[in-house]
């Protein structure tokens, strides 16, 4: 698929140090796209990335930023666009790591920070994207989470803000379609990279958990992070030109 390949200017991978936020660059890039990419802390991850598509034949580069700076991240939009030529996608694929805590015990300050990382970093990276958008008739991908729809126990610190972000996408779809912008979200369920490997690695899922997990998603097996970039890739793209203002779970059938 080339469904990148003419489209003038760069897709915004914000997050793209992590297991979902890689692959989806790498997807674009097989697609055709160059691309501007974020990261907050592991430069020597962002830099192979950028160094990998390179060697592809694309073009690539790499920020260091935190979305939580609103300053900062208008700094970064500008400077992407003076440098590719314009924006004509923005994927949101970041966000902390969200450790899995009953509701009871967290405290406002933590529920605070977790919006303020998330939720207002997702605002900080797409309101001053938007002029740009228009300009090239782009798409918004954010990545949320199906936890939105079907709620696990223990989930709520990120589902809370994630939910946040869809309300806000629906927001862009019904505000924005009038210039040719779109704006999707992608649900992830339980996958074998990304958040939930990290769950896992920290032992916030233990193996019983793992089972009665695995068990509540009618395919019986986790997703990979490759899951989710298809369906992000294929919602940035032409071929989903009539669809906007939508979330499009990948989640084995979890929440059905």
């Amino acid at each position: 698929m080339n469904d990148f390949t003419d489209r003038p200017g760069a897709a915004v991978v914000a997050g793209a140090t992590g297991g979902i936020g890689a692959a989806i660059a790498r997807m674009l890039v097989e697609r055709g796209s160059d691309v501007a990419l974020t990261y907050r802390k592991n430069a020597d991850a962002a830099d192979q990335l950028a160094d990998e598509v390179r060697r592809s034949g694309q073009r690539a580069a790499a920020w260091q930023l935190d979305l939580s700076d609103e300053e900062a991240t208008a700094r970064f939009l500008k400077e992407a666009v003076d440098q590719f030529g314009g924006i004509h996608t923005v994927v949101y694929a970041a966000g902390p790591h969200v450790p899995m805590v009953h509701l009871s015990r967290v405290s406002p300050a933590q529920f605070r920070r977790q919006v303020e990382q998330d939720t207002v970093a997702f605002f900080n990276l797409v309101q001053p994207s938007l002029p740009h958008l228009r300009d090239s008739g782009g798409s918004l991908v954010a990545v949320t989470t199906a936890a939105t729809r079907r709620f696990p126990v223990r989930d709520g610190l990120s589902a809370g803000p994630k939910g946040a972000v869809e309300a806000l996408v629906r927001g862009i779809a019904a505000e924005e379609g009038r210039f040719g912008v779109r704006a999707n979200c992608v649900g992830p369920g339980m996958l074998m990279d990304g958040m939930a490997a990290r769950l896992m690695d920290s032992g916030d899922l233990d193996e019983k958990a793992l089972d009665v997990t695995r068990s509540n998603i009618p395919l019986r097996r986790f997703g990979t992070a490759r899951d989710i970039a298809e369906a992000v890739c294929f919602l940035a793209s032409s071929r989903a030109g009539f669809i906007s203002g939508q979330t499009l779970d990948v989640d084995g059938a979890y929440g059905v």
